[in-house]
């Protein structure tokens, strides 16, 4: 059955204008947790893109939202892993919140090869500051995907360290430099354990720059650990909530 955009030439055109779109040439698991998407088509050849970047993906139909009395959940925000612009292929990988029961967990769970998926072009600001002394990155699972393409980034040699809770046992993301991992206590919200974590990082003594990315009430306390303990300017330290409990996709 024709979808409503589809029905509606103008429509079509004005969906296209605004986003770009792929096809699912691979679906996998980056670790058992997390699921990777491979997107290919030609007008991801040329993309530009900056590591860290997160591109919102349409995860449900409109009619769908708007019988659910929640037009926000037509897109969800995933952070890009890799993208080869010479190849026109872009890589998502999102954990596996299998407990939920949302579009965007209906959507990755079924997402297969051959769909069809559109998506806004990369943005966000949870870049790398090449201008930094050193580099120090902070959060749980849905920060690793982005810390993943950042660390992926630096020059040889650059200094960086990190800390990244989660589950016990669970087998993390890798990332081209060692960071700390935390087994999580409890929930991920306001964690306490990646808080002392950050406390017993060794560090140089001055600041570099700080990358903290995840829950929100989390991102809060360390932020306040690096500014009132360590003695950081707020400046210093990029922030990015990905989501709070009862809330996701709060860029």
């Amino acid at each position: 059955m024709a979808s409503l955009v589809d029905a509606f030439p103008l429509l079509n055109a004005v969906r296209d204008a605004m986003f770009l779109s792929g096809t699912v040439g691979a679906v996998d698991h980056a670790t058992p947790t997390m699921r990777r998407v491979e997107l290919r088509g030609p007008r991801l050849r040329g993309l530009t893109w900056t590591p860290g970047q997160h591109v919102r993906v349409q995860v449900a139909g409109f009619r769908e939202s708007v019988v659910r009395l929640r037009p926000r959940d037509t897109l969800r925000t995933y952070s890009i892993h890799r993208a080869d612009p010479d190849t026109g292929t872009l890589e998502l990988v999102m954990f596996d919140h299998g407990h939920l029961d949302t579009p965007a967990t209906r959507w990755g769970a079924d997402v297969s090869v051959g769909d069809e998926v559109f998506f806004t072009r990369p943005q966000g600001n949870l870049v790398i500051r090449h201008d930094a002394p050193y580099h120090l990155f902070a959060g749980e699972e849905t920060a690793s995907v982005p810390f993943a393409a950042m660390l992926r980034s630096l020059p040889a040699g650059t200094e960086a360290y990190g800390v990244l809770e989660g589950e016990p046992g669970a087998v993390p993301l890798p990332t081209a430099h060692p960071m700390t991992h935390v087994d999580r206590v409890g929930s991920a919200a306001d964690s306490v354990v990646l808080a002392e974590a950050l406390r017993a990082l060794e560090l140089p003594e001055r600041p570099g720059v700080a990358y903290l990315a995840g829950e929100a009430r989390t991102i809060q306390r360390l932020r306040r650990i690096l500014t009132d303990e360590r003695g950081w300017d707020r400046r210093q330290i990029v922030t990015k909530p990905f989501w709070t409990p009862g809330r996701t996709g709060m860029e």
